[in-house]
């Protein structure tokens, strides 16, 4: 009886650990534009994350990945001086496999604006 209870709990750690998933909200790439506003230049930014630590397919630990856009996109911005913003935005993904998970990077950029 104690290893039925034993495998019972098993199953229901198995079936959590499966069943659980990760998630972010959205993430704004480009504003809308001010009514009067003045081009600054190109910028870009990127940002990374790894997904980690299993067998290929299944990865599961996310380390930095739900907030990389974010993160890229605000790189990008502080990448131009006095910039608020970013218009005609492009974001690019890019990832490396290194055995036990895989870094993922984004990279956005555009036309920075003030």
């Amino acid at each position: 009886m104690r290893s039925h209870n034993v495998s019972s709990a098993a199953l229901v750690i198995i079936a959590v650990a499966v069943l659980t998933a990760c998630a972010s909200g959205f993430t704004t790439v480009s504003p809308k534009l001010p009514a009067q506003y003045s081009s600054l230049g190109k910028a870009t930014g990127s940002a990374c994350g790894s997904h980690g630590i299993l067998l290929s397919g299944y990865y599961f630990i996310p380390m930095g990945l739900n907030s990389r856009d974010e993160r890229a996109y605000k790189n990008a911005v502080d990448s131009v001086p006095g910039a608020t913003g970013l218009v005609n935005v492009t974001l690019r993904e890019d990832w490396t496999w290194w055995v036990i998970g895989t870094a993922r990077c984004v990279t956005v950029s555009g036309e920075a604006f003030k």
